[in-house]
């Protein structure tokens, strides 16, 4: 999996909506706010695929439903030019015909229209460092799909990759997944295993591309699908970075 090539500066965001009074209000947003900058605006998913690889935008705010291309297909295509690409779904849509097909795509983080606007501003510093960033009700949706009893009529699952046998994970690389899946950063991996932070990106790297993932996110439920950890340990985190106890915002 290509890394992304690091860049001094604010953040680089692409905005992806056909609303142009939403683009108006998150670039709005997004000005006051220092470390981030927009960089280019798109209102369908085929100028997204366009302007995402010819901007080369740090972290792209993808909407969904749009005419024409829609966003999933998008992020599908965005993906498969720049593999490193960091997506940051922000849709008014719920259901599980949208969620698991835009992780699937490589979504590294999926929020709701209706989120605080610091916690999309936080949302997308966490995209940016390669880590999940799903709203709650999203990230128990996809805790509940992994034990959910599987039916005929069943939505479609989230991703489950076939367990690699060619090239399996070391069993460093396996520590670092089940790291992965508490919802650690590389930063705090790294102190726990007493090794450097860019062994730690290094190992990442290696595990998304032997199992064919693209995020972490998709790491997490693989780990859980697999037995590496369980509900109880896993995280997909919407909240890395937020002080001990403090309540999330009013996102129903």
């Amino acid at each position: 999996m290509k890394k992304p090539i690091p860049r001094i500066g604010p953040i680089r965001v692409l905005l992806v909506d056909d609303h142009a009074i939403v683009r108006d209000g998150i670039r709005s947003l997004l000005k006051t706010q220092p470390e981030i900058e927009v960089v280019g605006e798109a209102d369908n998913g085929q100028a997204a695929v366009s302007m995402a690889e010819s901007l080369e935008p740090d972290v792209v705010l993808m909407d969904l439903v749009m005419p024409g291309m829609d966003g999933i297909e998008a992020i599908r295509r965005i993906m498969d030019g720049r593999p490193e690409s960091r997506i940051l779904v922000l849709t008014s849509f719920s259901a599980e015909d949208k969620v698991f097909p835009a992780i699937k795509a490589g979504a590294m983080g999926y929020l709701l229209k209706d989120c605080d606007s610091e916690e999309l501003v936080r949302a997308i510093h966490q995209v940016h460092r390669g880590e999940s960033s799903l709203h709650p009700k999203i990230a128990r949706m996809l805790l509940q799909e992994m034990t959910a009893p599987r039916g005929a009529d069943s939505a479609e699952p989230p991703p489950r990759p076939e367990r690699p046998t060619v090239d399996p994970l070391t069993e460093r690389e396996l520590e670092v997944l089940k790291l992965v899946a508490h919802g650690k950063s590389n930063r705090e991996i790294a102190d726990e295993l007493v090794v450097a932070e860019g062994t730690v990106r290094t190992h990442v790297s290696n595990i998304l591309s032997k199992l064919h993932l693209a995020s972490r996110t998709q790491a997490t439920l693989f780990a859980l699908r697999e037995g590496l950890t369980s509900l109880d340990d896993a995280s997909i985190p919407l909240d890395a970075g937020r002080p001990q106890g403090e309540p999330y915002p009013p996102c129903p």
